[in-house]
């Protein structure tokens, strides 16, 4: 573990390793059976089904990451690590209160309007990684810098054996970002977005029940807001030059 220069970066340091034991575990016999379930419900749905979901989750998480409002904005200049995720972890909060506040919304107004949760609530945690990358010093003009906050995206909402894949390659980013197609259209958005919706399902549903559904939104979106959050601190981390030798034992 690299020397760190304040009580702050020794607690970070720890929490980074933790942080990368949970991204490397196994699946457990429950991951793997719900992800069992999960595929044999995916294979019921017709394909064409699943073409016109694949390219609505793409060309809304399209929309959002080439936005004039993402794209633009500055860099920022990188000060100390402790002051940088002061500012961060404020951010966090704003975001998670205001997913809250538009879960609870669009719950309360029963199953149409729960419908516009998704592209509202994918707007927002947007938002919130391209700010974060840019409080920690990342231009997210780059398009590569965009395909990471795609992969902390996944690394948020996949099985544990979808995230065991996306960690390894964003633990060795400097070759996975050289490795990176020129076209955006070569990422996977058909197992981005199946992850993503069967990691989510269960829990929306719950929005869609009149009577409890503003609650379940507001909690949900504010916990899972917070949890991507907190994993595009700990990528960021991993990145940052007093933490990138920071290795696993079994490594």
């Amino acid at each position: 573990m690299p020397k760190a220069n304040s009580i702050y970066e020794q607690l970070i340091a720890t929490e980074l390793l933790e942080w990368k034991y949970s991204m490397r575990k196994k699946p457990s016999f429950w991951n793997k059976s719900t992800k069992k379930v999960q595929k044999k419900i995916n294979q019921i749905i017709p394909e064409k089904v699943h073409r016109a979901i694949t390219k609505a989750i793409k060309e809304i998480t399209r929309g959002v990451l080439f936005g004039s409002g993402f794209t633009t904005k500055k860099r920022r200049e990188v000060s100390s690590l402790e002051e940088i995720e002061v500012k961060v972890k404020e951010r966090i909060n704003f975001y998670s209160s205001s997913a809250a506040v538009e879960g609870a919304a669009t719950g309360f107004g029963g199953f149409l309007l729960s419908l516009a949760d998704f592209p509202l609530w994918l707007t927002l945690k947007m938002k919130m990684l391209f700010e974060i990358a840019s409080r920690y010093g990342y231009d997210t003009k780059d398009y590569k810098e965009r395909i990471y906050i795609l992969y902390i995206f996944q690394l948020t909402f996949s099985s544990q054996q979808h995230r065991n894949m996306i960690f390894e390659k964003m633990e060795n980013w400097t070759i996975t970002r050289d490795e990176l197609p020129d076209d955006m259209n070569a990422f996977d958005w058909r197992t981005f977005q199946l992850e993503y919706r069967d990691y989510i399902d269960l829990a929306k549903l719950l929005q869609l029940i009149p009577g409890v559904g503003a609650i379940a939104g507001a909690l949900v979106n504010h916990k899972l807001t917070n949890k991507l959050g907190k994993t595009a601190m700990n990528a960021y981390r991993m990145r940052h030059d007093k933490f990138k030798q920071v290795k696993l034992l079994d490594k």
